[in-house]
């Protein structure tokens, strides 16, 4: 899921409870929910690199663990370091209004249950985690909720506002003050969040019956996979691989509809050539490859990569361009046909001669 998503629910953790039990909670909650995602900083090591690493050890199972001892640590040892710095007032002064206390078992359970939220979230979209790695390099990916959900952000945000909104109706009525305002519905949003992706995975499932059931092709059909688009849990588009080419449709499954026009909706599989293979060896393919579950890797001739210059060789040589996309990121968010790969996580590779690596690009930047 984006950072939005992770932010919100950690602090919908802290405060459904934990923040009863150990200062700092909630704070800790929504960090540690998001931790995970400091991953990006492979980004600095080049564009393929950051695809390498994207979704890898900080999203796994051994690793949720550390990251949460990492983020009590922080906050808790920032909570400390500020309480000795402003040390509170005689406690006569202070009577009922004491500050609360650090339990780091708590404390340190609560970042972890925020952490483990973010593999868990992350598994929903089509994108997918490796929460097994280094064990087990298999991605799993749940493909029922888009990777921005508006229907979650709207249970998460109403969660958090309203309490905040009903404490200044409070006030002003001099209403007294009530503490850890909004538990309910914290859990009712993270309850919410349950029974919506629950929805989705039923009608995920039902989609995929319905395709297996009414194929849109008479060609051997090898694999499917159905992919979210966001808001509408009755709308799904279908990607199905046949021996010679891909199909993609539109199903409904609150009408029982499939749409699919073998005219624009077939992606031929293309020809391997020597540049498609010396490509392939390439980082970029060796990376794009072990990612992209439905990846499609095309020779483009001397077609340049977009925002990347084609290498400058003496008249003698000759410069191939290779394109790499996968098919689950093939189709717009409300759902239009495309049968065309876009170039959102796509990449490229000049190919020297059939052979030789020319350079290595995804979205304008180069891979040094």
């Amino acid at each position: 899921m984006e950072p939005v998503t992770h932010f919100l629910t950690g602090a919908c953790i802290g405060r459904a409870g934990f923040n009863r039990k150990t200062a700092c909670a909630t704070i800790v909650a929504t960090l540690a929910a998001e931790a995970a995602d400091l991953d990006i900083v492979w980004g600095f090591r080049g564009p393929v690199a950051e695809l390498q690493h994207h979704r890898g050890i900080t999203h796994t199972f051994i690793a949720a663990p550390v990251v949460a001892a990492v983020v009590t640590g922080v906050v808790g040892g920032v909570y400390l370091w500020r309480r000795r710095r402003n040390p509170a007032p005689a406690e006569p002064q202070t009577r009922g209004k004491l500050r609360p206390q650090i339990h780091w078992g708590w404390l340190f359970l609560t970042a972890l249950v925020a952490s483990l939220s973010h593999i868990l979230l992350d598994w929903t979209n089509n994108y997918g985690v490796r929460p097994f790695f280094p064990f087990n390099p298999r991605w799993y990916a749940g493909s029922f909720v888009f990777i921005a959900e508006p229907v979650w952000w709207a249970l998460l945000l109403l969660a958090l506002i309203l309490p905040w909104l009903f404490g200044l109706a409070d006030r002003e009525i001099g209403a007294k003050r009530t503490i850890f305002r909004g538990r309910g519905w914290a859990i009712f949003a993270l309850a919410g969040m349950t029974i919506y992706g629950c929805w989705r995975w039923a009608e995920h499932a039902e989609a995929r019956a319905m395709l297996l059931n009414n194929p849109v092709t008479s060609d051997p059909v090898l694999r499917v996979a159905l992919e979210p688009l966001p808001v509408n849990p009755w709308h799904w588009h279908a990607i199905l691989e046949t021996p010679a080419y891909y199909q993609t449709a539109e199903v409904h499954t609150n009408t029982g509809q499939i749409d699919s026009d073998p005219q624009a909706d077939i992606l031929y599989k293309p020809a391997v050539t020597p540049a498609v293979e010396a490509a392939k060896q390439t980082y970029l393919g060796r990376v794009y490859l072990d990612w992209g579950r439905w990846a499609v890797v095309r020779d483009l001739g001397q077609e340049p990569a977009p925002g990347a210059a084609p290498p400058q060789l003496p008249p003698h040589r000759q410069w191939t361009t290779v394109e790499f996309s996968d098919l689950r990121f093939a189709y717009a968010f409300r759902g239009e046909h495309n049968a065309n790969p876009p170039s959102g996580l796509s990449g490229w590779v000049y190919i020297i001669d059939g052979r030789d690596d020319g350079g290595q690009f995804m979205g304008g930047r180069e891979q040094k």
